[in-house]
């Protein structure tokens, strides 16, 4: 009975303390940035953790998760995915990483894009359509570079071009990723900083389409931020042996355009041949169910090849799917 009593008092005190810990500041502010497709998270792997994904070990899609990371890699690698958003909308990613120097330093270039789809135009005259059809495109291209600072430390920045175009409207900016990774010798216990999406204010430019009856609407569209995220993650392998391993993950993100959240991700690997993901997002609007996937491994010509499949349960979007694969050249298996 005195158990049952502490256990009821220990869940009434987290009851009220999650107010205290897991504040919704900044939940006023969400969608007043533009160009949200940079905040989508291309790595299967880190989808299926939740994507509690800055603090790991880098691998292929390392330009996209912490750049910092990709000297991590230790030889070329390629990732390509396609991300199932819904509504007809579609997102991919494809990257190629280059390590130099005994896997010192590293270069990559990537590619983000986003397609809507055929959209009908409308208007209030001709709520039924105008016939035309009008189009939203996203796309960032991104140039990194990591460097190994210690044998512990490692620094990675990432330049990226955006180009955005909505019908009739275009945008062109920049924005840089910047991101830290420190490796510790404690059950690969390891410490990440990265700070997303960093620039200047954005705004759509171009001649709105005439919509007749004497009028044509044209200017200057209002200024938008880009969607910054600072990010601070923790991971760490508490159970490891020949045939199994544990690797579990712990992030908290703090974006420009929305509430403070938390990430939890976990993955069991089973020989380095098949992988079972899943992970937790705390205080994400429209997201109360885990996330989860896999991952397999198998040679082709000699390299390892990783396909990845990652499932985002949300409240309104229904189950977002996304299927990536992942080369790495030359490294043994």
């Amino acid at each position: 009975m005195k158990k049952l009593i502490y256990l009821s008092a220990l869940a009434l005190i987290s009851t009220g303390m999650k107010g205290q810990l897991l504040p919704t500041f900044g939940g006023e502010r969400a969608g007043l940035s533009a160009l949200s497709f940079l905040k989508n998270d291309m790595s299967p792997r880190s989808q299926a953790m939740g994507g509690a994904s800055v603090a790991l070990d880098g691998d292929a899609y390392a330009a996209y998760q912490n750049p910092a990371a990709m000297t991590d890699l230790g030889t070329t690698g390629i990732s390509m995915s396609h991300y199932f958003i819904g509504g007809g909308i579609h997102q991919s990613w494809l990257s190629g990483i280059k390590t130099l120097e005994g896997g010192e330093s590293a270069f990559g270039l990537s590619f983000n894009m986003l397609n809507s789809g055929a959209i009908e135009e409308r208007t209030e005259f001709q709520p039924g359509g105008t016939g035309n059809m009008i189009y939203a495109n996203n796309m960032a291209i991104g140039l990194s570079y990591a460097r190994m600072l210690s044998t512990q430390f490692e620094l990675g920045v990432t330049l990226k071009y955006i180009f955005e175009q909505l019908g009739p409207y275009y945008n062109h900016t920049g924005a840089v990723d910047l991101g830290f990774l420190y490796h510790t010798d404690w059950k690969e216990l390891q410490f990440a900083v990265l700070v997303q999406n960093f620039g200047g204010n954005s705004s759509l430019s171009g001649t709105y389409i005439s919509s007749g009856y004497n009028r044509v609407q044209s200017g200057q569209l209002e200024d938008n931020t880009l969607p910054n995220v600072f990010s601070l993650g923790v991971s760490m392998v508490p159970y490891e042996t020949k045939e199994h391993r544990l690797l579990t993950s712990v992030q908290l993100n703090h974006p420009n355009d929305n509430a403070e959240n938390y990430r939890l991700g976990a993955e069991y690997q089973w020989r380095k041949l098949l992988a079972v993901r899943a992970g937790y997002k705390i205080n994400v609007a429209g997201q109360s169910w885990p996330t989860f996937g896999f991952g397999v491994r198998y040679a082709m010509g000699g390299h390892p090849v990783y396909v990845d499949y990652s499932v985002n349960p949300t409240n309104n979007f229904g189950f977002q799917q996304n299927v990536g694969i992942r080369i790495e050249l030359n490294k043994d298996l």
